[in-house]
């Protein structure tokens, strides 16, 4: 295995959980605030992958390394939250207020969707979205390390790592 190539897993293991967002969002399944802030992560991992190609060293698979782990622990917090396993933000969960919306929103069919992150609106065997995300990013941040460690082989002198 290559730095580079497990730069571009990673990185597009990020791409596609992203892309895979998207699509859930598509087909009638809105983001809640947690599930939005799990996103920010992945864009910073497709970035940083873009760049690490370019540029040497194991600076940036190791921060690649730190967004993956960052979406991964944000994916536990909100299963966590979805299982009632700890208290979420008040902005999302069954105990917020209304604030911010009209009486003409409440009154309304076409008002905004309020999507609430202790609500679990897929799973696949028994895991939600959050769940599976924080399966896949814990695996991606594997990938990461692997690129730093392969890094750290290639700037040594004499150095004859492989995996």
């Amino acid at each position: 295995m290559t730095r580079t190539l497990m730069i571009t897993l990673s990185a597009g293991g990020s791409a596609a959980l992203l892309a895979g967002a998207f699509l859930f969002q598509a087909l009638g399944y809105p983001p809640c605030e947690m599930c939005l802030w799990q996103r920010w992560p992945h864009a910073a991992a497709i970035l940083i992958g873009v760049l690490a190609i370019r540029i040497s060293g194991g600076a940036l698979p190791a921060l690649g390394a730190l967004a993956a782990a960052t979406t991964g622990a944000l994916g536990i917090y909100h299963t966590g939250v979805e299982r009632d396993w700890w208290e979420g933000p008040s902005s999302c969960t069954g105990g917020s207020s209304l604030e911010g919306l009209t009486g003409a929103d409440l009154l309304t069919i076409t008002g905004p969707r309020v999507v609430m992150c202790d609500q679990v609106s897929w799973e696949l065997f028994t895991l939600s979205m959050a769940s599976w995300n924080a399966i896949a990013s814990f695996t991606l941040m594997i990938g990461w390390i692997i690129a730093v460690r392969l890094s750290a082989g290639s700037t040594t002198k004499g150095s004859s790592r492989t995996l």
